[in-house]
């Protein structure tokens, strides 16, 4: 007799790392209570540009998506888990949303660009996050999580620049504050 697939697991029942205000992990929680009760907690995403620097990868989330669903991000990302590192997060989330892995001989050079705090709001609730944003340089394959991923573009730093300084632009907001003091001309290299 064959055996009905195994049900997906519900993204809301996900267990993450809590943190402290100050940026300390003190515990865990299903990710529906940390949005629910605005716990403090963070995410960790790969900002990939091209080995030229000329361009920036930007894609467009799934409009089910529980938190910013619909609108640009330029950080391919998601939510610490319990006893995982930003980095270790960021390695994870560009492989899954992204398609993008590296291997034993040569693993994924990753480079911190920025890191903050937000203390937002989403869907009336508040939304208390800390943000950490890695850089790639890679010019392979992309390959969407269909669940995650809508649609896929490589824009250069200037026409990603001129989208983030439109506020009406639905764009993640908390990759917005992120990036904010991030030097968008650094990806223009030789």
């Amino acid at each position: 007799m064959d055996q009905p697939p195994a049900a997906q697991p519900n993204p809301s029942d996900e267990v993450v790392a809590v943190y402290d205000r100050d940026g300390n992990p003190i515990g865990q929680a299903p990710r529906a209570v940390v949005y629910r009760e605005g716990l403090w907690h963070a995410s960790a995403g790969v900002l990939v540009r091209s080995t030229d620097g000329q361009r920036v990868y930007v894609h467009r989330r799934t409009a089910c998506k529980t938190v910013f669903g619909g609108h640009h991000d330029c950080i391919a990302g998601g939510v610490v888990d319990p006893g995982e590192s930003p980095y270790e997060t960021a390695v994870r989330e560009v492989g899954e949303e992204l398609g993008i892995f590296g291997t034993e001989d040569a693993p994924l050079e990753l480079r911190e660009i920025a890191r903050t705090s937000w203390d937002g709001e989403w869907g009336g609730r508040p939304l208390r996050c800390h943000l950490f944003a890695f850089e790639l340089s890679y010019d392979g394959p992309i390959h969407h999580q269909p669940s995650e991923i809508s649609d896929g573009w490589w824009w250069t730093p200037e026409e990603l620049d001129a989208h983030l300084r439109d506020p009406s632009w639905p764009f993640v907001p908390d990759t917005r504050v992120l990036l904010a003091d991030y030097c968008w001309s650094s990806l223009s290299k030789e």
